[in-house]
């Protein structure tokens, strides 16, 4: 929601796909998620700018591993991905800072969370996905496609989108906004 708050453009777009294809003022069903491609791309580009675990669950070694530029990862260490920072990979992203859920929609590859795509993995990969990873998908987009289909947003004291804090900050094992969002919903008529 930060964010699309923060880009009023890409909420204008989200709202108008999900008008279209639900009816405004109606809750998103999950019959609608595959007819919602943008609203499945804002949530794909959110995981990838904050993903809920920064830092993914430890793994260790069971080999040893030689990397591109001569690294090698010795057998048995422990190994932390660092999601947070791929996210936020030049070489694997342009423009990795800006929040534009287009990167998902153009080109003939498709990118998705399932941890196939090695620069896209906030659930993890492999035999240790997280096991939430089907219900937590289905929820992002049945909650905010309701939430934007259903309200009206405005920040509170009159407050600019451009003026929002975006800063993220990291507790435990946790990645939050710095300064939470609050908004004011406005029902919408239909």
């Amino acid at each position: 929601m930060a964010e699309l708050i923060h880009n009023p453009d890409i909420m204008s777009k989200a709202k108008k796909e999900v008008e279209e294809a639900v009816g405004i003022g109606k809750p998103v069903t999950e019959s609608d998620i595959a007819t919602l491609p943008y609203l499945q791309a804002i949530i794909k580009e959110t995981l990838r700018l904050h993903p809920p675990a920064p830092l993914l669950l430890p793994r260790k070694a069971k080999v040893s591993v030689q990397l591109i530029n001569g690294y090698t990862i010795p057998k048995g260490a422990h190994i932390m991905i660092n999601e947070f920072a791929i996210g936020r990979d030049q070489e694997s992203w342009g423009n990795p800072t800006l929040f534009s859920p287009e990167r998902f929609m153009v080109g003939t590859k498709v990118i998705d969370i399932k941890g196939k795509n090695f620069q896209l993995t906030p659930f993890g990969s492999g035999r240790r996905i997280c096991p939430g990873l089907p219900l937590a998908m289905r929820m992002l987009h049945l909650m905010l496609g309701s939430l934007i289909n259903t309200f009206d947003w405005k920040l509170e004291n009159g407050m600019k989108p451009k003026e929002m804090n975006m800063e993220d900050v990291i507790e435990g094992n946790a990645l939050r906004k710095k300064d939470p969002l609050r908004v004011i919903p406005i029902k919408i008529i239909n």
